[in-house]
């Protein structure tokens, strides 16, 4: 796991990472949002809503903010946001899944759209990239909650499908914190995240992501890569954006050579 690791240090070397929290705070707003006005405000009866709230907490979000993007939802105040999913191929053919919550559209596919095209990519069809990745349950603590053997074994228990732990590098950045990840199927991820939490607490995040099944390694590709997840976390309607590149030691190094 060190290229995890080190890849969280290229985005903070990149000075990302405060406007990366930034938005991560207005996503979660919006995930709370969206829970509460589809299911309902209370989190025992909404496990959407129950699992963004654990996000939210995860990440430190205000318990004030928290509330009031439920309170937003559930009076059906604010925009009326639809869940959209595009699918494009990046430099080298690099498959890219990206996740938006939009009032507009048109807005949103056009700014999505513009990404790829000045970024060396190409916007797909529905269909055309989805099937390459698997949708799964991704739950992360901070590695000090536990070590690694009992992490794994608690996980295993709790109906996981896989545990892997951050490598702690000598040339760690202080703002980036080791984590335990553990990997659920997608349906599971509810129910494993509320038997963790009875041992570890709260953790640091919750979410359904899309893994790419084959990962690309190509280095040279690195560069361009970056540029275009970049571009695509830029627009304001993007939640996620996952991709199929294999971020390895060697393609991390032509990143720290650009700096």
């Amino acid at each position: 796991m060190a290229g995890h690791s080190k890849w969280a240090n290229i985005q903070h070397r990149k000075g990302r990472q405060d406007k990366l929290r930034s938005k991560l705070f207005s996503k979660l707003a919006k995930d709370i949002a969206i829970a509460s006005k589809m299911g309902g405000p209370d989190p025992d009866m909404n496990p959407r809503l129950r699992l963004a709230i654990a996000n939210a907490k995860g990440q430190s979000m205000p318990k004030d903010n928290i509330q009031r993007a439920v309170d937003k939802g559930a009076g059906g105040d604010g925009d009326d946001y639809e869940e959209i999913r595009y699918e494009g191929f990046g430099p080298g053919g690099i498959g890219f899944i990206v996740e938006a919550s939009t009032d507009n559209k048109n807005r949103a596919a056009m700014a999505v759209r513009t990404a790829f095209s000045k970024n060396g990519g190409a916007l797909g069809e529905t269909g055309s990239v989805a099937f390459m990745f698997d949708q799964l349950g991704k739950i992360e603590y901070p590695l000090a909650v536990t070590d690694e053997d009992s992490m794994m074994e608690a996980a295993i228990e709790a109906g996981a499908e896989d545990c892997e732990t951050d490598e702690e590098a000598e040339d760690q950045w202080d703002e980036y914190e080791p984590v335990h990840t553990i990997w659920t199927a997608r349906d599971d991820l509810g129910n494993v995240a509320a038997e963790l939490e009875k041992t570890f607490g709260e953790a640091k995040s919750v979410n359904l992501v899309w893994k790419a099944q084959n990962e690309i390694d190509n280095p040279e590709q690195a560069a361009a890569v970056v540029r275009l997840t970049d571009a695509l976390e830029d627009v304001d309607d993007v939640s996620n954006v996952f991709h199929s590149f294999n971020m390895t030691d060697e393609a991390l190094a032509t990143l720290e050579g650009d700096e």
